[in-house]
């Protein structure tokens, strides 16, 4: 019997999507279909392993073109194989897991965010969300050699949102992600085009010389499009840590018994509290590629060809890796070493060889950081709508955390 074209559920359920199938068939591996494809949903420690193993998934020619066109950019990393992806990922593990240049990067963003709390108390509210893109977005691009003026970071901020805001639906908000998306390539691939012939010059060792200078497989330059685009994948994914931001926030309003902890400056537990923010919170629902050859797992034979997806927003709630996991607790995360295939909020395995995301650790860092100093705001909440809905995929609190900032406490 065919299986039915899910896509309109994907749509209706979101990230309840995956999880829904597979308690209906009460198994790990759920067949379906997706986009016109047959599609297999996984989801645990081994799934993640063998979705990371590339004699039976690989990303080339995997990663839809509204997908590739909003949030990653033609030509990017994300969409590469082998050696190929073995040298792009090499040049941003060099950027973005030095221990120097993440302390660096966390420097300049909680001196940042000490600079606009000063502001945020002048005015009658802020929306967390957005401010703190601006915050995140100014720091980002200063660090990685972006040169921007403190009038054009809220513009910059609005379109690194949106890129992030529209690569999983349609309609007005993936129109506004191509449009910032296309504004911003060429904006970088100016400042490419420009560093190359000495026109500007940059910080030496900064992101924007390494991607400019940087040599491919064959020992060419990347077109000064596709160094735009990697540009973008340094700049664009730390800027969405206002998500995580929004939703740290919305974590202390639930649940306040973690303020003090992180006002005392206790660091594991900040750092805890980080982990279980990006575990219980929604953010990417599945990472996927497709199957090169036929494989079997779990009982399932993938047809060539076939999309494999693994199910992230599910492994963060697996009762049987988190106990309870729908009860908010960073304390699980203190006294406990992280299997490369457990957490995945932004993918699995290692990230100086795999897919895996090579700015996790910046992530992790950046929002310690920040929510030590969230815990440290004198504010009123004043009445909104904090509901976070599981259809709406890159979820996020729908007022964005309406706040009143009286000052800080640090």
């Amino acid at each position: 019997m065919p299986r039915l074209e899910n896509s309109l559920q994907l749509f209706a359920k979101g990230y309840g999507w995956l999880p829904d199938k597979r308690r209906a068939l009460g198994r790990r591996t759920v067949p379906t279909r997706l986009g016109g494809l047959p599609a297999y949903g996984i989801e645990g420690p081994e799934a993640a392993r063998f979705l990371y193993d590339e004699d039976h998934v690989v990303r080339s020619h995997a990663i839809p073109e509204p997908v590739r066109g909003t949030l990653f950019g033609k030509g990017a990393v994300h969409t590469l194989d082998g050696e190929k992806h073995r040298v792009r990922k090499a040049m941003f593990v060099a950027l973005l897991m030095r221990e120097d240049g993440i302390a660096s990067l966390v420097q300049r963003m909680t001196a940042a965010w000490d600079d606009a709390v000063e502001e945020w108390a002048r005015r009658p509210q802020i929306v967390l969300f957005e401010e703190s893109a601006n915050v995140i977005a100014g720091a980002v691009a200063r660090w990685a050699g972006v040169p921007v003026t403190d009038g054009e970071v809220p513009a910059l901020a609005r379109d690194l949102q949106a890129m992030v805001d529209g690569f999983a639906t349609g309609g007005p908000r993936h129109v506004r992600a191509r449009r910032a998306r296309g504004r911003r390539e060429a904006w970088l691939g100016r400042l490419v085009r420009d560093v190359r012939s000495g026109t500007i010059s940059v910080e030496p060792g900064s992101a924007v010389e390494v991607v400019a200078q940087h040599r491919e497989v064959d020992g060419e330059q990347l077109d000064s499009h596709v160094a735009a685009v990697e540009l973008l994948n340094i700049i664009r994914p730390t800027t969405a840590i206002s998500w995580f931001v929004a939703f740290s926030a919305h974590a202390l309003i639930r649940w306040p018994e973690n303020r003090k902890r992180l006002a005392d400056g206790d660091a594991a537990f900040a750092e805890a509290f980080a982990h279980e923010v990006r575990r219980f919170y929604p953010f990417a629902p599945f990472i996927g590629g497709r199957a090169p050859r036929a494989v079997e797992w779990d009982g399932e034979r993938i047809p060539e060809n076939a999309m494999v997806l693994l199910d992230l927003y599910g492994q963060n709630h697996d009762a049987d890796l988190w106990g309870d996991p729908y009860a908010f607790r960073p304390e699980r995360f203190l006294g406990r070493e992280i299997g490369a295939f457990e957490l995945v909020p932004q993918g699995a395995g290692d990230p100086r060889a795999d897919h895996r995301c090579p700015g996790e650790q910046i992530t992790v860092a950046v929002l310690s950081a920040l929510a030590v100093r969230l815990a440290c705001l004198q504010v009123d909440v004043p009445e909104q709508d904090l509901s976070i809905s599981l259809r709406r995929i890159p979820a996020r609190p729908r007022s964005g955390v309406v706040l009143q900032v009286r000052g800080s406490a640090a």
